[in-house]
């Protein structure tokens, strides 16, 4: 097992893998619950380049100092990635409630303790900035990311809302205690 496995901040050089990351991951959670050429939409050339846009201006200019871009990385290899920050949502407090807002690790790297040391890392810079709770959206539908974190401890909260993605998606919010 490698001794080099880390989180970090994310950086400007990192971008181009973050959207690999992305898509790759989206292809895994959605392609059960998309139709294939929406999917293919959503991960394609077109909508790269607006990710890549997207997470280069998280990366340099954040909204607040609260919101972060970490990467989990394995020998140097960037392999997963999370975006955090104060929660959006027009039920919770941004003052002391949280929001993963991305929190994927490459398909081929899964079960390696990548996530884990993302999810760990995320919440104690959350804490450190003061917050309470921290949520995150997924596919009602079973899906990875879902039972990562529902494994951790998470539970649905009773939120629920539906995405237009080209097909209608149905998306549950989890949610934890983190702090005071």
């Amino acid at each position: 097992m490698s001794t080099q496995r880390f989180v970090r901040s994310a950086r400007e050089e990192d971008v181009d893998t973050i959207v690999g990351i992305q898509v790759a991951a989206w292809r895994d959670t959605y392609g059960s619950v998309l139709p294939e050429e929406v999917l293919a939409e959503l991960t394609g050339e077109e909508a790269g380049q607006q990710f890549r846009h997207q997470w280069s201006e998280a990366i340099r200019r954040p909204p607040t100092s609260r919101h972060r871009v970490l990467v989990a990385t394995d020998e140097r290899l960037v392999v997963g990635f999370a975006a955090i920050g104060p929660a959006g949502d027009d039920d919770l407090w941004p003052a002391t409630d949280a929001e993963i807002y991305a929190l994927h690790v490459h398909p081929e790297h899964v079960r390696r303790g990548h996530g884990a040391r993302l999810l760990n890392a995320t919440v104690d810079h959350l804490v450190d900035d003061g917050f309470h709770t921290v949520s995150t959206w997924t596919v009602a539908a079973p899906n990875a990311l879902r039972s990562f974190v529902e494994s951790s401890g998470w539970q649905p909260d009773g939120a629920r809302r539906e995405i237009d993605m080209g097909a209608t998606v149905s998306m549950i919010r989890l949610r934890a205690a983190i702090g005071e």
